[in-house]
């Protein structure tokens, strides 16, 4: 079997920011598989048609549930369970017809990617190749012009979704951190960073490489919820 699933970073946003074996597998491709949540459309479709010559075949994957219900319940995790192993399904189907699907995933698919879900299910049955994609969080640092660890700091990558005991005691001890799932948990990550002393250091960043992107410090941000496609940074403090 020469046929293969390539698992293809799509970056945060900007198309030039697609990596050159990413374009090569795009346009070479017969058949595109995609996340997005019902009734929109895909972000990361939306950065790869750029390099789509012709108009492969599609899977869309349509999330059943997103912020409806709590991510820690039992409807959500039973819900997703069936929804990746349909996805997983739909792709094995795709590589018994000798196809090789190209899955989208925004950002690098490795870091909180929908794609490890179905790689966990289908890894041991099939070849797959993951192309590796500029995360948000590296365009962001490096759009806000903010170095975020310096020497012998470490950076510590935080899940909003903590709750608020858990996120308080992993900044109070970081250097550096990027937090990541905003969402509604905005008034909680900025409590949680006045309570360890981090609030003024902390920017906020929506959107970032693509045409809407907003950086403002955090501490001028009036909203109380975030889009999807945000995160906060903190950096690490220079040293003389």
């Amino acid at each position: 079997m020469n046929n293969k699933l390539y698992i293809v970073g799509m970056g945060p946003g900007d198309p030039e920011l697609v990596t050159r074996k990413a374009e090569r597998i795009l346009r070479d491709s017969s058949l595109v598989a995609y996340f997005t949540k019902k009734g929109e459309t895909s972000h990361a479709y939306r950065i790869a048609s750029t390099f789509l010559l012709h108009k492969p075949e599609a899977l869309k994957f349509e999330y059943p549930i997103t912020t409806e219900k709590p991510h820690t319940g039992s409807e959500y995790q039973t819900a997703m369970q069936f929804f990746y192993d349909d996805c997983a399904e739909q792709l094995s189907d795709a590589l018994q017809r000798g196809l090789s699907p190209a899955l989208l995933c925004e950002g690098d698919p490795m870091l909180y990617g929908s794609a490890i879900y179905l790689f966990d299910r289908l890894n041991a049955h099939y070849p797959i190749e993951i192309i590796p994609g500029i995360s948000a969080m590296s365009g962001c640092w490096s759009n806000a012009k903010l170095p975020i660890v310096r020497k012998d700091q470490a950076l510590d990558v935080i899940p909003a979704t903590l709750p608020i005991e858990s996120l308080t005691e992993r900044l109070k001890r970081c250097d550096a951190a990027v937090i990541m799932k905003i969402g509604r948990n905005l008034e909680k990550i900025k409590s949680a960073l006045k309570a360890v002393g981090l609030f003024e250091r902390a920017f906020y960043i929506e959107r970032g490489t693509q045409i809407q992107q907003q950086i403002m410090a955090l501490s001028a941000l009036e909203s109380c919820k975030a889009p999807y496609f945000s995160l906060i940074l903190i950096p690490g403090r220079a040293k003389p």
